[in-house]
């Protein structure tokens, strides 16, 4: 299933503007391990989508919703490598899109789980 993106362009860039990478404060405990001054929002986007996914609050998401759209979110969501059962379930069923379009569940399925005895 692709998703249809609908949107005007003059808002799309009014949103942009408004919304810059210094207005956007995440949660201490996401970037522990990084240097948050040095990411940047388009080249390392899939790991801000995931660590925000995965660990992040309500507020970190919303930042990540208002910065990106829900649209592109869907799209760098499924590139995305590892993403938590739970974080995968909740971008797909925002999204509206299947959990199979996901890099994430499809290397899950080809890497199965030892038999637990």
């Amino acid at each position: 299933m692709e998703i249809v993106r609908y949107y005007n362009k003059n808002d799309n860039f009014a949103k942009k503007s408004a919304m810059d990478k210094k207005d956007i404060k995440f949660s201490k405990h996401l970037f522990w391990d990084v240097d948050v001054s040095e990411l940047d929002m388009e080249k390392h986007k899939e790991f801000i989508v995931e660590r925000v996914l995965d660990y992040g609050f309500m507020n970190d998401w919303l930042s990540i919703k208002d910065y990106y759209s829900i649209e592109k979110l869907a799209v760098i969501a499924q590139n995305v490598r590892n993403l938590m059962p739970k974080s995968l379930s909740f971008i797909a069923t925002i999204t509206n899109t299947q959990i199979t379009d996901y890099r994430c569940y499809k290397l899950a399925q080809s890497n199965p789980p030892h038999w637990n005895f």
